[in-house]
């Protein structure tokens, strides 16, 4: 039987194209991504319960790998949901600031950003130059879940525009929330 957690992959707005990390990791590892009914104009309510139903099809835990609004999901997901125990762990990649006064119109019902912690391990992945959060904000934002941060340089919204390729540092960090700590490399 296989007790290994489950990587759910949750994009944001407008979903991860075919360069996205994302997108490569389900290519390649096998990775779940939680389909949601609207990409472009996303329902906060409507993404919790997909993500809800996709913990509850399988026993075994998960690990959440959210992008961009999908790091906005995990925080408004957790703070709802009685079934957070399901999860192991969170990369959350690229937290936006819902809270802008120029974000778009179509995310505007996600504010304002659930700033409680998280009640399971996380990791937030910051660039020090994204066009949709500064890395204050992100730093802020962090704190607030309980989550560690990790600025990884000016590597913009930590999409496929950044050239990450199969991006083996967040597959690393993604390791490092579902494998106990071990002194030796495998």
């Amino acid at each position: 039987m296989n007790t290994s957690p489950r990587i759910l992959l949750l994009p944001g707005w407008q979903d991860s194209g075919p360069t996205h990390w994302q997108s490569r990791w389900e290519a390649l590892h096998g990775d779940l991504r939680v389909q949601q009914h609207d990409w472009l104009w996303p329902k906060r309510g409507d993404w919790m319960m997909q993500l809800e139903e996709a913990l509850l099809a399988d026993e075994r835990p998960a690990v959440l790998v959210a992008h961009s609004l999908g790091c906005q999901l995990v925080a408004a997901w957790a703070a709802h949901s009685r079934h957070s125990a399901r999860v192991a762990g969170a990369l959350l990649v690229a937290p936006p600031d819902i809270e802008r006064t120029d974000a778009p119109p179509q995310i505007a019902g996600w504010a304002p950003i659930i700033r409680r912690a998280l009640p399971f391990p996380a990791i937030a992945v910051i660039s020090s130059d994204d066009p949709f959060c500064s890395s204050e904000r992100a730093h802020e934002m962090a704190g607030d879940w309980g989550a560690a941060a990790l600025e990884i340089g000016p590597l913009g919204h930590i999409n496929g525009d950044s050239g990450l390729g199969d991006w083996a540092e967040g597959r690393a960090l993604l390791r490092s929330l579902t494998e106990p700590v071990d002194d030796d490399d495998d």
